[in-house]
């Protein structure tokens, strides 16, 4: 009982200081656009900035494929969906290849790259697609090192083998 009661104190804790944090930010980030011009049709009156590139495929449910907030760009996780087709693409290391392009696609619309990325989460179905993931990744990143966790899942959306999520530092 004492450390559930324990537990339960330090996660609002945790959430009291998270929801400062935001807070702050977000007051800040009001702040900055109240000095801009009007804000773009995606740019909230709170400076949140909703990111819907041409190029990546369409969210499939409630959510943004990319936020810039806070002076982040927080990339919602992407599979190897080809974004003409809708299709998941499969395949030895294709579906790696087109989770970054998707990504990629996310980024340059808000004129970033892999190097600006902070932390990347990768989420696959089977452990063994590690390695060639991991080639692909390294190669596509460049000098960039992001932090980055890899998670072995039982299933993702649409039958995808791989998803990615990635936050970059947007540009002042």
């Amino acid at each position: 009982m004492r450390r559930a009661l324990l537990r339960g104190m330090g996660f609002a804790i945790t959430l009291g200081f998270s929801t400062a944090v935001f807070a702050q930010t977000e007051t800040t980030e009001t702040k900055k656009t109240e000095s801009k011009p009007a804000p773009a049709k995606s740019e909230s009156a709170s400076g949140i900035k909703y990111v819907t590139p041409e190029d990546a495929p369409k969210a499939i449910g409630p959510y943004s494929q990319g936020v810039a907030a806070g002076g982040f760009l927080f990339c919602a996780g992407q599979t190897p969906r080809d974004p003409k087709t809708g299709e998941q693409v499969s395949g030895g290391i294709e579906p790696t290849e087109r989770t970054l392009d998707n990504l990629e696609a996310v980024l340059k619309a808000e004129r970033l790259t892999f190097a600006d990325v902070v932390k990347t989460t990768v989420f696959l179905t089977k452990g063994e697609d590690f390695q060639p993931m991991n080639g692909v990744y390294s190669r596509r990143m460049g000098d960039s090192k992001p932090a980055r966790s890899t998670v072995v899942v039982a299933g993702l959306p649409g039958n995808a083998v791989i998803e990615i999520e990635m936050i970059a530092r947007t540009k002042k």
